[in-house]
């Protein structure tokens, strides 16, 4: 025992392969940050040798890790930040961001632009950060240096993007990236996964009322998944050795096509968004813009059959899909919901959010499966699983300590992300995050400002 340790003691600890809470003991290298050993049972003779930081009542927690974030700097910064974004993520236990690589100007579409991002991120970070690199036409001969600069992944649309300097990719492009990615390990291709082929073009909805939900929503139907998926399927047929993501699942008609991919062997995964397990297009009000999204929040049926696929493992995790914009492209006071921008923000929410939603309608749903599902298996999606989404040996002493019990009430105020803009807004949730340590430092308190710590979030 030496002068940089400290001890995690808890009665409620979430430890990795328990289904359960235990008592138990983390014992971190303050200087390196990491965990070095835990030990099960009560604390014993270790607190007389060593500081202890008792969690009490509170449950404790790996902190969790988001792999699908829109932080939007440089370029987009009066729409989001590093600051904003990642402040609003800590405050929600979340200590792992993964930087999509638009809407930020430029995107991450070279090593280049990767290098501008992070000189941009430089001292502003609250989360450690990491970083996807994109896939748009052209960009080929860019995919490897980016692997070589260290991005997670890559993500393309399949679709147009909504930003003009990140255009969508048809399948010879596609052809031609796997081609370049498909030796390089520890690497995955993402898509969002919408293909308006070979079904016809988008549905024609300009006579009907923009202010409508059903208008959006029928705008954007479920065969675009479909089609997009039943591709990358295919195409992975062509380079089985590269793994393939589909990100913000929200189509349960493609959920066939999933099931038969892996069953066959295929390396892929599948994300779905806190608003799709959340929300429903049944109670979506008209002339609400700020509950678009893309792809769309679709019906309560719809919602159940992606809660039965992440429960069976055909979903593997849930992410935010923070994509936060100003209010004037919202849209706000014409209610138009067809020309407001699309996407949710929620970055600070998701466990809340999850924890509220198991139990009221999905009881039989543990701590530990939602910890896998917004830590652990995110984590190991990116790469990042040595070091973060579990407290274990080796890994950073990321720690939350949560109250289970406690109740919040989501308001304009307590939303720290730059622009207060949330469907959540007006929402009850239970389960507080109380502490969070990251690295094993106190990073965020419930009861303190966050101006009173400082960003120490790492660049990944």
């Amino acid at each position: 025992m030496s002068a940089n340790q400290v001890i995690f003691h808890g009665s409620k600890v979430l430890l990795p392969d328990h289904d359960g809470l235990v008592e138990a003991s983390i014992i971190v290298d303050t200087d390196k940050g990491t965990i070095l050993s835990v030990i099960e049972g009560p604390l014993s003779g270790l607190g007389d040798k060593l500081q202890v930081i008792d969690a009490g009542d509170n449950v404790v927690l790996p902190g969790l890790v988001d792999t699908h974030v829109h932080l939007n700097e440089p370029g987009r910064t009066h729409w989001e930040g590093f600051w904003t974004g990642t402040r609003a993520a800590l405050s929600g236990g979340v200590t792992t961001v993964v930087d999509m690589p638009l809407n930020s100007i430029p995107p991450t579409t070279t090593v280049e632009n990767l290098a501008i991002k992070r000189d941009a991120a430089r001292g502003q970070c609250w989360t450690d950060v990491g970083f996807w690199g994109g896939v748009i036409p052209g960009n080929e001969d860019q995919l490897v240096p980016l692997v070589e600069a260290g991005v997670r992944g890559f993500k393309c649309f399949m679709i147009e993007s909504g930003v003009e300097e990140f255009p969508c990719v048809t399948e010879q492009d596609l052809y031609k990236s796997m081609a370049a990615l498909d030796d390089q390990p520890g690497t995955v291709l993402a898509f969002h996964a919408e293909l308006d082929t070979p079904d016809g073009p988008l549905p024609d909805v300009s006579s009907h009322n923009h202010t409508h939900y059903s208008t959006f929503l029928t705008s954007r139907p479920q065969h675009l998944e479909v089609n997009a998926i039943s591709l990358i399927t295919r195409l992975q047929l062509q380079f089985p050795s590269l793994p393939c993501h589909i990100v913000h699942l929200s189509a349960a008609s493609a959920l066939p096509i999933i099931r038969k991919a892996k069953a066959a062997g295929a390396k892929l995964t599948v994300e779905t968004c806190f608003h799709y397990l959340c929300l429903s297009s049944d109670k979506i009000p008209d002339g609400k813009p700020v509950f678009k999204c893309c792809p769309p929040i679709r019906d309560s049926s719809n919602r159940e059959l992606l809660w039965e696929a992440l429960k069976d493992g055909t979903i593997d995790f849930v992410v935010s899909d923070h994509s936060p914009c100003v209010a004037d492209l919202k849209k706000l006071d014409e209610g138009d919901i067809m020309s407001a921008w699309g996407g949710i923000s929620a970055l600070g929410l998701g466990l809340g959010l999850l924890w509220t939603e198991c139990q009221k309608n999905h009881p039989e749903v543990s701590l530990s499966q939602i910890i896998n599902w917004t830590s652990t298996a995110t984590a190991k999606r990116v790469g990042l699983d040595a070091t973060k989404g579990a407290i274990k040996v080796g890994a950073d002493a990321d720690i939350v300590f949560w109250d289970p019990e406690a109740e919040f009430e989501v308001t304009q105020e307590s939303l720290q992300f730059k622009n207060k803009l949330s469907p959540y807004q007006g929402f009850t949730l239970k389960g507080t995050v109380q502490q969070v340590y990251l690295r094993g430092k106190l990073a965020y308190d419930k009861d303190k400002s966050l101006d009173e710590f400082s960003p120490t979030g790492k660049l990944l």
